[in-house]
């Protein structure tokens, strides 16, 4: 793997040649944990905290059945899209239903009796999501994000919003810890009874009230070439959009799954967060961009966006690392 040469500001992750074979060392390879398994279900202890390098179908067989507190999937869209040298190419809705009839089912067998399960998808293909998560499991909600990348479109209304649906397996027995996904925000009319701040605190950069969270988040950045998480992943997802759906659906010690792991977002935040994780992905570059990612959170547990147990709005760098 050839290192790329990169402007001074780009801190886009690049995994070096001289890198790959220590890297390679922390990936799992499917093929070595069937023939050690003799293809049978393994122990949940040999897959926690792994990146499994494989073919989805051919390793959820594998895995054991409802062993993931959270799990969490950005599987392709019903996009055109290279994803590390594979193409997966657009069909027609029937066709997609039935692509995600082939593994979401084996996938929720995964799910404790208590978990929960997000799903991301755009506009095109959430139709086709809903239908498929409410074959399984109980849909509570439906969260959009803002997703601001692009120039826009001219023919057409830029797509500027991703959807993340919400489900359980079981409605009455699930866990949602709210009080830590609070955002700060900015107080621009400040409200006082009696002459005190009501809801809201006052200090010296600024009036801010911490929030509780709704289903449309507009404090998302995408990752880019100047943030250290950003990789050559096509649909990146960012790590501060997991950890929020990584804090109020596990606790502390809980088992983070991803069956369609990319560049290693959720593994990272799980590991950050002192979760435990496991992940499946086909590609190896992006095992490997996932490695060193893991790697690299060994030392630096810091999420863009997040700090104070705190989520920031957007454009609020300077106040993050100041207390109230």
């Amino acid at each position: 793997m050839a290192e790329k040469q990169k402007a001074e500001r780009n801190r886009t992750l690049v995994v070096t040649e001289n890198e790959a074979p220590e890297l390679e060392k922390s990936i799992l390879d499917f093929d070595s944990l069937y023939t050690k398994n003799n293809g049978q279900q393994v122990d949940v202890n040999s897959i926690l905290d792994q990146t499994i390098n494989g073919d989805l179908l051919q390793t959820l067989p594998l895995l054991p059945d409802e062993f993931a507190d959270l799990i969490i999937i950005d599987p392709p869209y019903n996009l055109t899209k290279n994803f590390g040298g594979k193409t997966f190419n657009a069909m027609k809705d029937s066709e997609y239903d039935e692509y995600l009839a082939s593994w979401f089912p084996l996938v929720c067998k995964k799910l404790k009796t208590t978990g929960s399960l997000y799903l991301c998808g755009d506009w095109k293909c959430t139709s086709s999501l809903q239908r498929a998560l409410e074959k399984e499991l109980t849909v509570l909600n439906r969260i959009t994000w803002q997703r601001e990348k692009g120039r826009g479109a001219k023919s057409n209304w830029k797509n500027g919003m991703e959807d993340i649906w919400f489900a359980v397996a079981d409605e009455k027995n699930y866990f949602f810890d709210v009080e830590s996904v609070k955002m700060r925000r900015k107080v621009i009319a400040p409200y006082k009874v009696n002459g005190i701040a009501k809801d809201w605190e006052e200090t010296d950069d600024g009036n801010f009230r911490d929030t509780y969270p709704s289903n449309f988040w507009d404090d998302i950045s995408i990752p880019f070439w100047s943030m250290p998480e950003n990789t050559d992943h096509p649909t990146q997802k960012p790590e501060k959009l997991y950890a929020k759906l990584v804090l109020a659906s596990s606790k502390p010690g809980d088992v983070i799954f991803d069956p369609f792991l990319g560049s290693g977002t959720a593994s990272v935040v799980a590991k950050k967060l002192g979760r435990h994780y496991c992940g499946v992905e086909l590609s190896k570059e992006y095992c490997l961009f996932a490695a060193k990612r893991l790697k690299n959170a060994e030392k630096d547990k810091t999420i863009q966006g997040y700090s104070q147990g705190i989520f920031w709005e957007r454009n609020s760098l300077n106040l993050q690392g100041k207390k109230k």
